[in-house]
């Protein structure tokens, strides 16, 4: 795996209708090598069961593994 990952994992939790979800991060993904699949590497788990994987903003820093 490379250092900087592919994606951060978060957790996203809902609010009320019309608000903005909380988005927490969680962990960090990686693509394998080969283009087949992703490793994934969570620190915490999310309670509702979602979690929404998106590229690294360049200031973003991925979660500590």
């Amino acid at each position: 795996m490379s250092n900087k990952p592919d994606f951060i994992a978060y957790s996203v939790k809902q609010t009320k209708e019309g608000q903005r979800g909380i988005w927490t991060a969680i962990g960090s993904v990686w693509r394998h090598r080969t283009g087949d699949g992703f490793d994934v590497v969570l620190n915490a788990m999310p309670l509702d069961g979602r979690i929404v994987c998106v590229a690294p903003k360049a200031e973003e820093q991925a979660p500590a593994k």
